[in-house]
């Protein structure tokens, strides 16, 4: 490193404990392998509860060499983060240190981004905590907070798209996930081959569409052959008639009534068998054309992520700590102990964000559900772990432009709040307010959630962004409403009962809780009664 550092700053910045050398990152979470293009299973219908939140503490910070190390390989924009880092930790004045502060975020991001872009290469233990956990050194944080993160899983054993910072841009560079769409228009003209991939990348999402239709079309008929199956089973099974030995009898009124139905049965299904074969000549064409794409674009195909994409990605990442930070919060992107809690708890892990979503999904069963031409999935999103000290989740894209159908929204959620809970919740909320926009599109001030919500907005004449106020009312209709404390204004929470009910063992529960609550209980059995519902 450039220059002398005082002997306090030094004595920061190096490690006080005698250690092992550290491992190597990849050798605690077994080294990393290029992903196919990824797909989302459509059969899982809710998440698997994770018992195992933490482990044995692990070797992170053993180096006594970790900041210099980490610096070390890039050059000026190293040299510049370790003048600043020791210019903010000496300053004494609070102008002068927060003056250090302002220069220091925007040199870190730029460190952060030259890692990012070396992620295909693999990465070194600090690099990864760097991008994963915001450490820019250990001795940053106290004993027990390093002893704390050392607990945190490193490894996805959940089989849910949850992902740190580190994990996501090695998505990003293997082509596993696409790259996330940004409002900003490209000045350079795309070249023929990039152009080819964009569109190989539309019609795999028209395939994926096609293949969600063909499967719910042949449960249909699966349906059908079942009910002539039972049918037919029905009308051959005759009695023996009275007075007659050995004579079967005719048909019962019954028998009759279902014979005559047989054939409209056969009817449906011969139209199901059609439009299922019509779906496979669909899905045969867009392979074909997807090979032909494929082989024009010599190898240049979805997993060739140039260095230009991933920068953008981390950019994108960059303005998701933002988001979730908003504009009077704490953007300070250095892991320090003075920000950070040292109960595990109190972190966004995977393990906690996932025990979140289950728990919001038991209570709004449909929040992950999306329909697309009469077939409805369960579509859990990409969700990225921020390390910043934002406190409110945020939805970056409800799903991919070139798949509504089966594609994953992206959320992101920062890892160091007040309030876990209401982190994702926040989150959670505001994916499904765009996807209920979505999906109104710019009918989305009548129709659906959104319309039902912006009408009483408007008619209360209140202030501010409406999805905002729907976002706050959501994390109540979650934490309070649900268990019969009541906090939501009486028409929002009559639309939220019937837009987004909460299972019917929480209904039946929350009816003897309180007048508001039978009142509303009592107007679905109404309309049930009257199949109006």
């Amino acid at each position: 490193m450039a220059g002398e550092v005082d002997p306090e700053v030094a004595e920061l910045l190096g490690f006080e404990e005698d250690g092992e050398a550290k491992p190597d990152f990849r050798t605690l979470i077994g080294e990393e392998q290029p992903e196919a293009q990824e797909t989302v299973d459509l059969n899982k219908d809710k998440f698997t509860p994770i018992v195992k939140v933490e482990e044995k503490p692990k070797p992170l910070f053993q180096d006594k060499q970790y900041y210099k190390k980490l610096l070390v390989e890039f050059g000026e924009t190293g040299r510049k983060v370790h003048t600043l880092i020791t210019q903010f930790i000496g300053a004494k004045d609070g102008q002068d240190r927060s003056l250090f502060r302002s220069r220091l975020m925007p040199a870190v991001w730029d460190l952060e981004t030259q890692i990012a872009e070396r992620v295909r290469g693999g990465l070194s233990t600090e690099k990864r905590l760097l991008l994963r956990y915001g450490i820019l050194s250990p001795t940053f944080l106290s004993r027990e907070q390093r002893e704390m993160i050392s607990r945190v899983i490193l490894e996805n054993n959940t089989g849910e798209p949850v992902h740190y910072v580190d994990e996501w841009m090695e998505k990003i560079s293997t082509g596993a996930v696409t790259v996330s769409a940004t409002d900003e228009v490209k000045i350079v003209r795309k070249d023929s081959a990039q152009r080819q991939v964009e569109i190989i990348e539309k019609r795999k999402g028209q395939k994926e569409a096609e293949l969600s239709l063909v499967r719910n079309k042949i449960s249909e008929r699966e349906a059908l052959e079942r009910r002539i199956a039972e049918d037919v089973k029905s009308v051959v099974s005759h009695q023996e008639k009275p007075g007659y030995t050995g004579l079967k009898d005719v048909y019962s009124p019954t028998q009759r009534k279902t014979l005559g139905g047989i054939p409209d049965s056969i009817r449906k299904a011969i139209n199901m068998d059609r439009e299922i074969a019509r779906s496979f000549a669909v899905l045969e064409k867009l392979d074909q054309e997807i090979d032909d794409l494929a082989s024009r674009t010599e190898g240049a195909d979805a997993a060739d992520v140039d260095t230009g994409d991933i920068r953008n990605e981390f950019n994108t990442v960059r303005q998701m700590a933002k988001m979730c930070v908003g504009r009077q919060g704490n953007h300070f992107n250095v892991l320090m102990k003075n920000y950070l809690r040292s109960n595990i708890k109190d972190i966004c892990t995977r393990e906690n964000v996932i025990n979140e979503m289950a728990a919001i999904e038991s209570l709004d069963p449909g929040v992950f559900e999306r329909s697309f031409k009469g077939q409805t999935n369960r579509i859990v999103p990409h969700v990225i772990l921020i390390p910043c000290y934002g406190d409110q989740g945020i939805c970056w894209e409800p799903f991919e432009r070139y798949n509504k159908a089966t594609s994953r929204g992206r959320i992101a959620v920062p890892m160091y709040p007040k309030n876990v809970k209401a982190a994702v919740i926040s989150a959670v909320a505001d994916l499904r307010w765009q996807v209920a926009k979505e999906k109104a599109q710019h009918y989305w001030m009548e129709e659906g959630i959104t319309g039902r919500y912006y009408q009483w907005f408007q008619d209360n004449r209140l202030k501010g962004d409406v999805k905002d106020a729907f976002i706050g009312d959501y994390i109540l209709w979650i934490t309070k409403e649900s268990a019969g404390t009541q906090k939501l204004d009486r028409e929002v929470r009559g639309i939220f009962w019937r837009m987004m009910p909460f299972p019917q063992p929480i209904k039946d529960n929350l009816k003897n809780r309180g007048f508001v609550y039978n009142e509303l209980y009592k107007k679905d059995s109404n309309i049930a009664l009257s199949d109006g519902y």
